[in-house]
């Protein structure tokens, strides 16, 4: 055990020294052998998955009393970056309200709130607000809580809404009867958020989880007025790879039910005014086909990736939508990514990805017009919003860089002007001048090009003085985008860098950037990143002394790969629900997300995909030598990184580790994947976690930017 050690500074200038009187907890030794394909690994702490063991709620106790021990001398400033990033974030905020029906729906805050309140308004924006539901009254009570989807039936009269109270995203459904503002006596009980209203508004379609693997996997129809014990099962996935969902068509004429494994996907679909009718399949499903599908006029509109690896659009008369009707609409392009479709009466909106950056195209049916929009800055991110009209002549869309917050414009698709509706308000002087974002490319050890986006404060100089945090993903084709945050402001203030590495795993750069980055070719994502990190410091971004790391879930299984392969690369490191126990994981079927994500992992029962990721997996390559400082979080009800994976690699590391280098684990007892819920203890989560990193840049005693 440590007891009363040095934190090591690696020279770093103006920081105090401080000795800091804390024993780390000693987790207990169970040696558990698992043997696969000839091969035996021992696990220590295996025992640690028992959520509901008292020695386990112990340990993960003991672990925060040391986490606030390490970090009780940064203290004030965790409580001046609170303050801080409070103080930017206007408190009574409101959404820019969208129309759907006779109504226009929007969120607020009110001061002092964690919670936002749900209301509308009549015909205008000026009419009387009609409160749907306020989050804060029905937080009452819970350590946690979350609204994961609201819906109003089409009659505009009943409200449908699900709510979380532990954060394992099993949520229960109530039914609110907007004019009397009666609660209705249905209830839906440990569901997944997602739901529709026929158009009877009368029935709704949900889908239901296992309560075991959490994978969704059937759709149930319910009837108001009746017990939810009695609703009929619509369809069920046996297959344990896929997954169900379902959903409504922009239209309001179809039903749709999506099933969805990493490389494949079928849809079915039926008339919302028939809830009792039969579902019929648009496209069997087939090996590596995916396809989504949206309905306008006669037609299904169909982005499929059917001899077009970056995908392209096809229609389909919706009384045949095989193949053989098939008539493209945007062919395949081996330089541009066919993201989605938005369809309005007269315009199709396209998006699209093409070196990494997002774009909207805009094109008339009739053939007379095809532009896209335009943006300046050299890192941003574009995107739809909501856009519920389909007779609208205007597109929603939302703007955001790592300068500008984030936007929401309105644009006439005929006379292509723009009217910002609404930028998010930073309070505190905040002005866009003030900072620089720039999107440059790394060379990795392969030849290829990574584009990274970098933002930092005007006048940092770039002579490798600067500290730096670069955050990386790199999983499941999701693209990171370079978006703004308020919270991040207290970084660049400070004089750190920040920077996102785009690297093989994501889609940024189309199909097969996904593709190099997963199954065998896992490791690029993780030497992507390291060769990244070396380009920042060669071009004098970063201070090679103060480089920090950063990723969450998948993004912490890269931080623990690139922490194993250059420990000594980082100061240090913030690994949020990290996936690391990658072999034991992959091979147990009863976690919630295993047998789904085959096609992206491997599957560990094949002994090559077994090899492949035990060479990688960051808690069975632990070794006895020097780690960076390193801060990880977790939540006891997180329903996708078992809170034990980043339990048990902290304890692993302690126990081998040969540095004195802080290591600290905080839990979240209360809390699931997406950690706290209320907006304020958010920021209470950021505060530490920036505290952590400045203290250890040496910018501890900097209390003002």
């Amino acid at each position: 055990m440590l007891s009363g050690f040095q934190i090591d500074l690696h020279g770093v200038p103006g920081h105090v020294c401080e000795m800091i009187d804390a024993q780390p907890p000693v987790a207990r030794v169970v040696p558990r052998e698992l043997s696969e394909h000839g091969n035996t690994r021992v696990d220590n702490y295996f025992w640690m998955r028992e959520r509901e063991d008292p020695e386990v709620i112990a340990y993960l106790e003991a672990e925060n009393e040391y986490s606030d021990a390490m970090t009780a001398h940064t203290e004030d400033l965790q409580e001046l970056l609170f303050e801080e990033i409070r103080g930017r974030i206007k408190q009574d905020d409101t959404s820019v309200p969208f129309k759907e029906g006779n109504h226009f729906y929007y969120t607020r805050y009110e001061e002092g709130k964690e919670y936002p309140i749900y209301a509308r308004k009549r015909g205008s924006l000026d009419a009387d607000e009609e409160l749907m539901l306020d989050a804060n009254v029905l937080a009452e009570g819970h350590g946690y809580f979350s609204v994961g989807a609201w819906r109003v039936s089409e009659d505009e009269r009943l409200l449908a809404y699900a709510v979380d109270t532990q954060g394992r995203r099993v949520y229960d459904v109530r039914f609110r009867d907007l004019e009397t503002g009666e609660l209705l006596p249905d209830r839906i009980d440990s569901i997944t958020p997602n739901y529709v209203w026929a158009n009877d508004n009368r029935t709704i379609f949900y889908t239901k989880q296992d309560p075991e693997t959490l994978r969704s996997f059937q759709i149930l129809r319910h009837v108001l007025g009746t017990e939810s014990s009695e609703d009929e099962l619509v369809y069920e996935e046996r297959d344990t790879e896929f997954g169900a969902h379902i959903s409504k068509t922009k239209t309001k004429r179809y039903l749709m039910i999506g099933c969805y494994q990493t490389l494949s996907s079928e849809i079915r679909y039926l008339d919302a005014d028939d809830p009792r009718g039969e579902f019929e399949v648009v496209l069997p499903r087939e090996a590596e086909h995916e396809y989504s599908v949206v309905h306008f006029g006669d037609h299904f509109y169909i982005v499929t990736n059917d001899s077009a690896r970056n995908f392209r659009l096809v229609r389909a008369p919706v009384s045949d939508p095989d193949r053989e009707h098939w008539e493209e609409v945007i062919p395949h392009r081996e330089d541009v990514l066919l993201q989605g479709i938005e369809v309005f009466r007269d315009y199709l909106v396209v998006d699209e990805r093409k070196d990494g950056l997002t774009q909207l195209r805009i094109r008339r049916w009739d053939g007379t017009d095809d532009h896209y929009l335009e943006f300046e800055e050299q890192a941003y991110t574009s995107y739809v919003h909501v856009n519920r009209d389909i007779e609208s002549g205007v597109l929603r869309y939302g703007y955001t860089s790592m300068t500008t917050p984030n936007s929401v414009f309105d644009y006439d698709m005929t006379t292509r002007e723009k009217n910002l509706l609404k930028r998010d308000e930073v309070l505190g002087g905040f002005s866009s001048e003030d900072y620089v974002t720039e999107r440059r490319y790394a060379t990795a050890r392969d030849g290829v090009r990574v584009p990274v986006s970098i933002v930092y404060r005007t006048g940092t100089v770039l002579d490798g003085s600067s500290p730096l945090l670069l955050y990386g993903y790199g999983s499941y084709g999701a693209s990171m985008e370079p978006t703004f945050n308020a919270a991040r402001l207290s970084l660049l203030d400070r004089g750190v860098a920040y920077a996102i590495a785009h690297i093989r795993g994501g889609q940024e750069l189309g199909r097969a950037w996904y593709e190099d980055g997963k199954l065998f070719n896992k490791k690029n994502t993780f030497t992507d990143f390291i060769d990244v990190a070396l380009f920042l410091i060669r071009e004098g971004y970063a201070d090679p002394k103060r480089l920090f790391a950063e990723g969450a879930s998948a993004g912490g299984l890269l931080m623990g790969a690139v922490t194993n392969m250059r420990p000594g690369l980082w100061r240090g490191v913030l690994a949020h629900v990290p996936f690391v126990d990658v072999v034991t994981t992959m091979l147990d079927e009863t976690i919630p997300l295993t047998t789904s994500e085959y096609d992206e992992w491997g599957n560990p029962n094949e002994v090559d995909y077994y090899n492949y990721m035990l060479s990688y997996s960051p808690y069975d390559k632990i070794e006895a030598k020097d780690y960076p400082n390193i801060l990880v979080t977790t939540g006891l009800h997180d329903s996708q990184v078992q809170y034990w994976e980043p339990a048990k690699w902290v304890a692993k590391l302690r126990a081998m580790k040969t540095d004195s280098n802080t290591l600290i684990l905080k839990t979240h007892i209360e809390a699931g994947h997406g950690g706290v819920s209320g907006r304020y203890r958010r920021y209470r989560d950021t505060a530490f976690q920036y505290a952590f990193l400045l203290n250890l840049a040496g910018l501890g005693e900097q209390l003002f930017p």
